[in-house]
């Protein structure tokens, strides 16, 4: 840069040394002579002021030593995408020699080439490229308006975050060229959005996924800019201190995932305003500090018109310390998959399997939950657990095992909504399972189990105790040698009497008899 600079470099983003800023100001600062830049750091402990020199405010800065004055030739202004192209995935040829082979590298791969064949070979090595990886390479504009279609017209997939990207305007002109763009990642680019709606001539056409990561758009500015976006899938606007201030409309209908991470202004009443995204599938909320939800529409038992389409949420890192959030989440019609970890409620005394338990049997329709499947097996051990737990209370609530009799209060209902269908289900707790457990006595760990064998005739049926904390594994290796039968070929399951008719296969050997649920009376089935 010399030093001719004009007024048309303020908001432009630069790099110095390797650290990004936003220049602010282009002058002459007294008394030293010559044209200094005013820059912004991105990291204010780079800086050395807030944009004021010996009493006077040459520009303006959010933190109080976010500022420096820099030479213009210290700065880096960037490159037009498709110089950060060829300078990413080809190697220049050197002079040509008597026709000789020049080497010429397209990404990772050598490419020989003989004299000018060496340029059309680049050329047409380019034009195939569909995924490009541009990050921190100091990218600032789209370049001369047309080169991008006509050297890399087949790009597909574009990273580019943590570049010197400072407008929308300049990402258009980039993805004007770009007709077949699916994946658009900006991250990390401290973009200026526009004010008024683009015109619909810049517009996305194929993008399905576009990161906008610490970009420091509003909410606004993404409804201004959606109707751009005609098929977009995936959205992410993680950590961009974002407030959702009002109901998309028109916009935002074929999104799937939307990631609103890491924007602590975000509260339960907002996101009421996004709630009937028809498509929405998957919805990130970790780190936005929420500790409740409610939805209005729905009383106890009943599921909500809201969210109808999501099937996985995602609430790490947050505030959430009440039972009731986690029944609230009961409602929504079509949830799957839940993450809940880093939680006051999760990170609690009752210690994590309880508290994975509880979740389970407080939420019917769950498949998933911490990113583990919940089988089956798991999720009957759970819902018989949480059934007895909270057995007690539901006696002195009103619950009785006559379902004449069986009106348990609101206060209850409120506190465990599931509770009455887990008793259609399981049948109501009896009296002998609410008894308070002493689990520090041998003798009450013990289970009573008797043992069949469907396969031999000649076997009589056995009573034997065994430790409800005993592992599949050891009953085999007990088994095995009462029976002098190789464990490999032992198969066990088991029967209630609570569920005639079902037979529960054994089929983890790390897990225990506590685990399956396993209960005193219950008939053990073992088979070789």
């Amino acid at each position: 840069m010399n030093d001719t600079l004009t007024l048309d470099v303020i908001g432009r983003r630069v790099e110095v040394n390797g650290e990004h800023a936003t220049v602010r100001f282009s002058g002459v600062v007294p008394p030293v002579a010559g044209l200094w830049l005013g820059v912004e750091w991105d990291n204010p402990a780079r800086g050395k002021h807030d944009g004021s020199h010996e009493g006077i405010v040459y520009f303006k800065c959010r933190h109080p030593t976010g500022g420096s004055f820099v030479r213009p030739n210290k700065v880096n202004f960037g490159v037009d995408f498709l110089t950060a192209v060829n300078n990413r995935y080809v190697l220049e040829d050197g002079p040509e020699e008597d026709g000789k082979e020049q080497p010429v590298t397209i990404g990772n791969k050598p490419v020989e080439t003989i004299g000018f064949d060496s340029v059309i070979k680049q050329q047409s090595q380019l034009s195939k490229l569909q995924e490009v990886s541009l990050r921190n390479c100091v990218v600032s504009c789209a370049g001369d308006k047309g080169t991008i279609a006509k050297a890399c017209p087949n790009i597909r997939r574009v990273d580019l975050s943590r570049n010197l990207l400072s407008s929308w305007d300049e990402v258009l002109n980039i993805a004007d060229q770009l007709k077949h763009l699916e994946v658009l990642n900006l991250s990390e680019n401290k973009l200026h959005f526009p004010s008024v709606s683009p015109s619909l001539a810049g517009t996305f056409p194929a993008l399905k996924v576009l990161v906008l990561n610490r970009t420091g758009i509003t909410w606004a500015e993404v409804l201004r800019c959606a109707p751009g976006w005609p098929v977009l899938e995936e959205l992410y606007l993680k950590s961009n201190d974002i407030s959702i201030s009002e109901r998309p409309a028109d916009v935002l209908q074929t999104v799937k995932l939307l990631d609103l991470s890491s924007n602590p202004l975000i509260d339960e009443n907002q996101l009421f305003l996004i709630a009937y995204l028809p498509r929405l599938e998957q919805l990130i909320l970790s780190d936005v500090g929420i500790s409740s939800i409610h939805f209005p529409d729905a009383g106890t038992g009943c599921k909500t018109a809201m969210f109808p389409s999501l099937q996985y949420l995602v609430v790490n890192d947050n505030q959430i310390s009440q039972w009731s959030f986690i029944n609230e989440l009961d409602k929504l019609q079509s949830l799957r998959a839940l993450s809940c970890v880093r939680n006051p409620l999760t990170e609690g005394g009752s210690g994590p399997q309880t508290t994975r338990q509880f979740i389970i049997a407080k939420i019917g329709q769950l498949k998933t939950l911490n990113k583990c499947e919940i089988l089956p097996e798991e999720r009957r051990g759970a819902e018989l657990d949480y059934r007895k737990a909270f057995g007690n209370e539901w006696k002195k609530a009103g619950g009785h095992q006559d379902p004449d009799k069986n009106r348990p209060n609101e206060e209850f209902l409120a506190a465990h909504p599931r509770y009455q269908s887990l008793c259609l289900k399981y049948g109501a707790p009896e009296d002998g399972e609410l008894k308070t457990r002493q689990p520090f006595l041998l003798k009450n760990q013990l289970l009573t189990l008797k043992i069949k064998y469907p396969n031999q005739v000649d076997q009589k049926v056995t009573e034997k105790q065994l430790l409800g904390s005993m592992t599949i594994q050891k009953v085999k290796g007990l088994l095995s040698r009462l029976l002098k039968v190789p464990v490999s070929e032992l198969v066990l399951s088991y029967e209630s009497p609570k569920m005639p008719g079902r037979e529960i296969e054994l089929e983890n050997d790390q897990q225990s008899l506590q685990f399956y649920s396993v209960e005193n009376g219950d008939y053990l089935l073992v088979r070789w």
